[in-house]
């Protein structure tokens, strides 16, 4: 057959257009995405100042802060370089300024500056709060559903990683260093920054921490961080011969909460490119966040594929179950039995085979000696299957492996594993029928946006929708 040009992208903007084979169409979609390039670590400062330079403007910060009951403040986004990298510098201080918000932080002079301040009646807070009390803060807020889960799945990371390391509970933990105005202000910023791109995931590079000793309330501690090390737990993490720390609790937390994927940047249409700058000197090394804003090409294929079928009946079900076995290990994409009516009315089954064209001449012999059917007839069909993982949910019974199915960017189909669900309920003594649904409901619950599990940890494992 001939060739034809097919053009079927879609993503809101602009389509693309290839040249494939008739025997398979593909759709292009591009989706949203944020790659942060750690390459000097990763702070709250550094994130929001990233954000900036990307284009979110310092009215839309100001928005947010503004929904908080909290102290008077300014803040700061400077523009300045680091070690030849021109990028956003951002500070907040507490006390009222007066605001200029007509120069833009993206665009501009090295020296150009943007202030803000929020004015706010209420009393203000300690510059140390214990972790319910900025839950509270943050709970009784008019941020967004997205912002306030967010930033209270972060702190949570903290405060349980902080719990863990000093042996008190979570509700003890009193923040003296992370619970300051700053800290409050770049976690809140970070979330109303990623919810204002529209983003769907957040792709994070390898992390790299630095070396030697920081000094804190309780003493001096090593880099990294107790509590950074505990919060990127499941994550890779290298030292470099940087005698700093670049990655702080803050930064690790907010990796731990959006990150979709870690590694390398994955193959993507840079839109934008934003620095975030800290405020130590590392060099030679330049102490930035690169962000990238991109689009992610995802591509969905229709291929063809070949139906094989066969009536047979004079073979026994032992023997049919047997050639379905065989037919399955010899490659076949799937094998199934149909009850039908034959000749001189006797009942026979119709068996249908379905594989792939390099595997369609082992299929058809091994069809001819492993039943007793004189022929085969054949066609070709159209296939397109979802994106597939196996993920492992934690329920009251026990941990059980589910199947996903994506479409595109969004997960349409779950499925508990049979031999999980069949081993916890003859462990627990549970119908069969109820541990499939308490797997497929704390799924939902644990993965729906903006939920949050019982102990407030956001999800990680996927959404029905884009993370906005």
């Amino acid at each position: 057959m001939h060739d034809r040009e097919l053009c079927l992208a879609t993503c809101g903007r602009s389509a693309t257009s290839e040249r494939l084979s008739s025997r398979r169409l593909r759709v292009v979609t591009l989706m949203p995405i944020l790659y942060l390039d750690c390459f000097s670590g990763i702070s709250g400062d550094m994130m929001v100042g990233a954000l900036a330079d990307l284009g979110v403007s310092p009215s839309t910060f100001e928005w947010e802060l503004s929904k908080l009951e909290i102290e008077d403040y300014h803040f700061h986004f400077a523009r300045q370089e680091r070690q030849g990298i021109a990028g956003v510098k951002f500070d907040v201080h507490t006390g009222a300024t007066h605001t200029d918000l007509s120069e833009s932080v993206s665009a501009g002079s090295s020296d150009s500056h943007s202030h803000s301040h929020s004015h706010s009646h209420s009393h203000p807070h300690s510059h140390s709060q214990s972790h319910s009390e900025i839950r509270r803060l943050i709970e009784q807020s008019g941020l967004s559903k997205f912002v306030k889960a967010r930033s209270l799945a972060i702190f949570h990371r903290i405060a349980e990683a902080e719990a863990k390391i000093h042996a008190v509970s979570i509700e003890s933990v009193h923040f003296d260093e992370i619970g300051a105005l700053d800290s409050i202000v770049d976690i809140v910023l970070t979330c109303a920054g990623i919810e204002a791109l529209g983003v769907s995931h957040v792709y994070v590079s390898s992390l790299a921490d630095g070396t030697g000793s920081i000094y804190c309330a309780h003493g001096e501690y090593p880099i990294p961080a107790p509590a950074t090390l505990e919060i990127l737990k499941g994550i890779p993490l290298r030292q470099v011969a940087v005698p700093f720390e670049l990655i702080t609790p803050t930064g690790a937390a907010i990796v731990a909460e959006f990150q979709h994927h870690v590694g390398l940047m994955p193959p993507l249409r840079t839109i934008k490119v934003g620095y975030g700058l800290g405020t130590r000197d590392t060099s030679p090394r330049p102490n930035a966040l690169r962000a990238i804003l991109g689009e992610l090409e995802q591509t969905a294929e229709t291929e063809t594929v070949l139906e094989i079928q066969a009536n047979i009946d004079d073979l026994s079900a032992e023997i049919l179950a047997a050639s379905q076995e065989r037919l399955l290990q010899a490659g076949a994409l799937d094998v199934f039995f149909t009850p039908v009516q034959m000749k001189k009315s006797r009942p026979g089954t119709l068996l249908t085979v379905v594989c792939d064209r390099a595997h369609f001449e082992q299929i058809q012999q091994l069809i001819f000696h492993e039943t007793t059917t004189f022929g085969l007839r054949f066609r070709e069909a159209s296939r397109r299957v979802l994106d597939r993982e196996s993920r492992s949910v934690d329920t009251e019974l026990g941990p059980i492996r589910v199947k996903i199915g994506r479409l595109g960017n969004q997960i349409v189909q779950v499925s508990p594993e049979y031999e999980d669900c069949h081993s916890l309920a003859r462990k627990t003594s549970t119908p069969l029928k109820r541990v499939y649904e308490i797997a497929t409901a704390d799924f939902w619950r644990q993965n729906t946006p903006d939920a949050r599990t019982e102990d407030g940890r956001a999800n990680r494992l996927g959404t029905i929708n884009p993370i906005f």
